[in-house]
């Protein structure tokens, strides 16, 4: 199994940020690459300083039953247990110095654990090729999926490009330690606040985006609905325009101006008697507000809708100005002006139509005044026949 790691995906490594550096410190200015420490070994709770050592400079993976190195894998530097001395220049194990390897073949935890058996007081995996495996060049988390207790060195991972950088300067370094090049380096878990807020950050927008989408849409959706009532309402101004009256125990009277100015008990105000001609014959029929279903009594105020419905005054004008701008009983527009012919009302026509009608035997007969025994059809004239 190549690494036993979790490899993370992209997204993960932007969301959570890298939680440490490796700095070249013989360099002006320092040199420094992000890393992610283990989830396994000892913490980075202080910085390590100490010299960089590729495995791969002294150490090549054994053949299988020999204590010899494979003479086709001195080239890798993937650490894999177990590895055998392949020159006389070793790192004193009393030295502080640091693993360079690179990721595959074997569990990270096996890499650490053999850096470890070589004296190393700390390691760096680098990530793997992009191209030959696919993976994104981005920080993972090393973890161990067994026991790994007997693991006391730190370990941290850096990316494949700064792997391979940090491979570069080392080779062409004119620094030596026991006749290895080599580069002093520092492992530190000091960063950015930026980096320490970054997985908040990213929590928080990864909440706030569908949430502020959800708003919006109930924001726009609360707004259309708020137009739509605010259409289906009658306007203060037209509603407070409109008509009312006091019912004084014998007859409607009409008032002009602010009900709330007036006392119908007092007689104060504008007030006349109403002309039951301007009403339809219906009209004194309506004895009760269909609204809150009483009857009305001496004092109570109506107002009168373009339709000629009464209802009590604050009920109907709540109802017009705040729920529908609709009569209560016919559904009339309150808006719109009534359509109630005047009873005296003439119709005019043309006078060659009205010639022609007055030869007509049938528009005769339908010019009586109709009764209970006037047919519904006129009878056809013996002339037409």
């Amino acid at each position: 199994m190549q690494d036993g790691v979790q490899d993370q995906a992209w997204l993960w490594g932007w969301a959570w940020g890298p939680d440490s550096t490796v700095s070249i410190v013989d360099r002006s200015p320092p040199l420094t690459f992000l890393s992610r420490p283990a989830g396994f070994g000892a913490d980075l709770t202080d910085p390590v300083l100490g010299y960089i050592i590729p495995l791969s400079a002294f150490t090549a993976l054994c053949q299988e039953g020999f204590d010899t190195p494979n003479a086709t894998l001195v080239e890798w530097n993937l650490g894999c247990p177990p590895l055998c001395l392949i020159g006389e220049n070793v790192p004193d194990i009393n030295e502080q110095w640091i693993a360079l390897v690179q990721r595959g073949e074997c569990q990270f935890v096996n890499k650490v654990r053999e850096a470890q058996r070589w004296g190393a007081k700390a390691i760096v995996v680098g990530g793997d090729d992009p191209a030959e495996n696919g993976n994104p060049d981005v920080l993972v988390n090393m973890y161990s999926p067994g026991d790994s207790s007997d693991v006391k060195i730190a370990a941290t991972f850096i990316k494949f490009s700064d792997y391979v950088q940090l491979q570069n300067l080392i080779a062409a370094s004119n620094t030596s330690h026991s006749g290895l090049r080599t580069l002093s380096m520092l492992i530190s878990s000091e960063y950015s606040p930026w980096q320490w807020y970054s997985p908040i950050v990213t929590f928080i927008t990864i909440l706030f985006i569908p949430s502020s989408l959800t708003f919006l849409t109930l924001l726009i959706h609360r707004i259309r609905a708020a137009r739509a009532a605010q259409l289906d309402r009658a306007p203060v101004d037209l509603v407070h325009g409109l008509p009312w009256r006091v019912w004084t125990g014998s007859a409607w009277e009409k008032h002009e101006g602010n009900p709330d100015a007036i006392d119908a008990e007092r007689g104060e105000g504008t007030a006349h008697h109403v002309d039951d001609d301007e009403d339809p014959a219906w009209f004194l029929s309506q004895v009760e507000c269909i609204i809150c279903l009483e009857n009305f009594v001496k004092g109570d105020r109506v107002r009168v809708l373009p339709c000629k419905h009464i209802f009590h005054l604050k009920e109907v004008d709540e109802w017009l100005i705040q729920r529908k701008k609709l009569c209560p009983i016919c559904k009339a527009d309150v808006t719109k002006p009534a359509n109630h012919p005047h009873p005296h009302t003439t119709v005019h026509a043309d006078p060659a139509t009205l010639a022609g009608l007055s030869l007509n035997p049938s528009f005769v007969a339908s010019s009586a005044p109709a009764t209970e025994r006037t047919p519904l059809l006129p009878r056809p004239s013996t002339a037409d026949s």
